[in-house]
């Protein structure tokens, strides 16, 4: 069953090519890192902090299309982790049906928080489980 979970923090660094995220659990005190580009951490923080934008960027170009063609994003959930490689879906309602559409966890969260009100975030159970394991790999 998959656990529904916030972003937690950002740690973005300039001396880093890899950027973090924390999603800790909503009703729980479990949390995990997942690493992200820098494009993707800025992304998510200037939504997150509620800087103007004078024209869209991706995220928001993505949220408009899928919008106007009619669809309505649910939810994302962060399904698997492979290998140190996380995976997600965006989770969007099409005509009565819930399509699921394979992204990156980054792009995933970017959406979430781009979205008016944000989207919930899940994920799955084994993959917490994993994250947290000592030898996962992740921080």
């Amino acid at each position: 069953m998959p656990v529904e979970m916030k972003l937690a923090k950002i740690i973005i660094s300039e001396i880093n090519e890899n950027q973090v995220v924390f999603l800790r659990e909503v009703d729980g005190v479990r949390q995990f890192p997942i690493l992200i580009g820098i494009y993707e951490a800025t992304s998510i923080d200037r939504r997150v902090k509620d800087f103007p934008r004078i024209r869209p960027l991706t995220h928001d170009l993505l949220v408009n299309t899928v919008e106007a063609l009619g669809g309505e994003f649910d939810s994302v959930i962060i399904s698997e982790l492979k290998q140190q490689t996380y995976f997600a879906k965006l989770r969007i309602k099409q005509d009565g049906e819930l399509v699921e559409v394979d992204c990156r966890p980054s792009d995933a969260i970017a959406i979430a928080v781009t979205c008016n009100p944000h989207l919930p975030i899940f994920v799955a159970e084994e993959v917490i489980d994993e994250a947290l394991m000592p030898d996962s790999g992740q921080l």
